[in-house]
């Protein structure tokens, strides 16, 4: 009986030893996404020391039942010019409805994802590189995800920015760019939140 004991005893100690050793792979720094995390809460039981189960993969089929129910909100862009915010917007929509999400109006109050784009340029001699920040938000203000990046952009105005203007020296073809490459991490994000 007390062979039993001490074994039991050793087992809890092991598992217990096995949950701290996962606890401590959830507070890694790569491990925290950005604020709000709340759509990733743990259930309230579990069984201690029981190894994590994989997620199952998502496939096709789930990704664009995800990517149908989304009704995305693009909010106005800063800093862009106009000019260079035309070309992108347009591209958004485009790209949304390939990828099968709707977009929805400001007034729409089924909007399930705000996305808000937050861009610069950056002047070095000729060239000028487009540096982008989209945030995406809960229909509560969340913020859910960040997608970022920088393209380079083939100037269309070798003197803009000598002028101070860099935006004149970038393309419709960048911004064009960029908007493709944010829906499809948009809809790469998306895709893998299912299960």
């Amino acid at each position: 009986m007390r062979r039993s004991h001490v074994t039991t005893v050793s087992l809890l100690v092991a598992l217990a030893l096995a949950a701290c050793t996962n606890a401590k792979d959830v507070l890694e720094p790569s491990a925290i996404t950005p604020p709000a995390t709340s759509t990733q809460t743990l259930p309230a039981t579990s069984t201690a020391g029981a190894p994590a189960t994989p997620a199952a993969p998502v496939t096709s089929a789930q990704s664009a039942a995800i990517l149908s129910k989304t009704r995305l909100q693009i909010a106005p862009i800063v800093g862009a010019s106009v000019e260079a915010a035309t070309p992108l917007t347009a591209e958004l929509q485009t790209r949304a409805r390939q990828r099968g999400i709707t977009l929805a109006g400001s007034a729409d109050q089924t909007v399930t994802h705000v996305l808000k784009g937050y861009f610069s340029t950056m002047s070095e001699g000729a060239d000028t590189t487009v540096i982008y920040v989209w945030d995406v938000y809960d229909p509560a203000g969340n913020r859910l995800h960040r997608i970022n990046g920088q393209q380079k952009a083939p100037s269309v105005n070798s003197g803009a920015s000598a002028g101070g203007d860099s935006w004149k020296g970038v393309s419709p073809a960048t911004m064009q760019t960029i908007a493709d490459q944010t829906i499809d991490q948009f809809a790469a994000w998306l895709g893998g939140k299912a299960g």
